[in-house]
């Protein structure tokens, strides 16, 4: 057989396993998007669309417990659960950003210095790793997203108009791979199973962008909402996020003024075929530090039509500590 040959069927081997690897990363997102089981509505599990589309301003939400962090967390940023662990991201600054009279070289502020982390926590809430993410200027993780197998996170400069490393942390291992990097600040992060790709929210959430696993980017728009800045998402059957946030308004002269802004939060339901707002609703209620709960980390499940959120909104120097705390609501779902 002559070398020539052997290339060439060499060649077309590589080419069938790239293709089979593919089509079973595909696979496996359309399958993780469409489960069996508790929970499932036919062969799509909506019951988190459905029962979401029936909260309101006047949806009664109640705490049911607060799980307190017994160790540093710095800056709480995203939260993620497995079947065994929970991940909450955090920025540890070191030297805060400071904003520049004019901006210089297309920033508005100084990089500052920081360190990003990845805490591994048991469902108790003992740590169990805390794993260092990110590189250089780029320390800032962001809200984070878990698709079944893998945890994802951007990790940004802590300024507008940067640049982002995403990363993919797998679950179970908790064997850290850097995806892409990204030429703009990313502060959240999802995984469309329905497609397979990955769609992240910019600086103040005001951009979203498409990129395919190698960090191609596939598509971009502007966000039409103006309501919350989102911090932190989470991937909803079918090509859906559900994101929660905070916006900080100014107050009268008697009320402080600007020094004195006041905690708008809130929780969205994105479409990301048309991407379009279908249902923003205000969450004002407040943590131990006088926070409102959808400050940063934020994530909700639904058994039917009863809604589980986990929050961790005060920061782990502040109040009585960074503490997890759960709120559960009743709702008639959506038909």
């Amino acid at each position: 057989m002559s070398t020539t040959h052997t290339r060439g069927i060499l060649t077309a081997a590589a080419a069938i396993v790239l293709a089979a690897s593919a089509i079973s990363i595909t696979a496996a997102a359309q399958a993780a998007d469409h489960p069996t089981g508790a929970g499932s509505h036919g062969d799509r599990n909506t019951a988190l669309a459905d029962a979401f589309n029936g909260v309101d301003r006047n949806t009664n939400w109640q705490q049911t417990s607060k799980l307190k962090l017994n160790f540093p967390t710095y800056h709480t940023e995203g939260i993620a659960y497995s079947q065994d662990h929970i991940f909450l991201s955090a920025v540890q600054i070191i030297e805060p950003t400071v904003k520049f009279p004019t901006p210089q070289n297309g920033f508005d502020r100084t990089p500052g210095k920081g360190v990003g982390h990845l805490f591994v926590m048991d469902k108790a809430g003992a740590l169990q790793k805390d794993i260092v993410l990110g590189e250089g200027d780029m320390y800032h993780p962001g809200g984070i997203d878990f698709d079944g197998t893998n945890v994802w996170i951007p990790v940004a400069q802590y300024r507008p108009d940067s640049s982002a490393i995403i990363y993919r942390v797998n679950a179970t291992t908790l064997d850290v791979h850097k995806q892409f990097e990204v030429k703009d600040h990313f502060g959240g992060i999802v995984m469309d199973k329905q497609t397979g790709h990955l769609v992240g929210n910019t600086w103040g959430s005001r951009r979203f962008a498409e990129w395919n696993l190698q960090g191609k980017q596939l598509s971009t728009w502007q966000n039409p909402n103006y309501f919350i800045d989102y911090q932190d998402c989470q991937y909803v059957p079918t090509s859906r996020m559900l994101c929660g946030g905070i916006t900080n308004l100014p107050q009268t002269p008697a009320a402080g003024g600007t020094g004195g802004t006041y905690e708008l939060g809130g929780m969205a339901m994105i479409d990301l075929k048309s991407r379009s707002v279908i249902r923003d609703v205000p969450f004002q209620q407040w943590s131990t530090a006088g926070h409102v709960a959808t400050r940063n980390p934020f994530k909700m499940t639904a058994d039917g039509g009863h809604l589980t959120m986990k929050v961790a909104p005060d920061n782990g120097e502040e109040g009585n500590g960074t503490e997890i705390l759960t709120y559960e609501a009743t709702v008639t779902p959506a038909k």
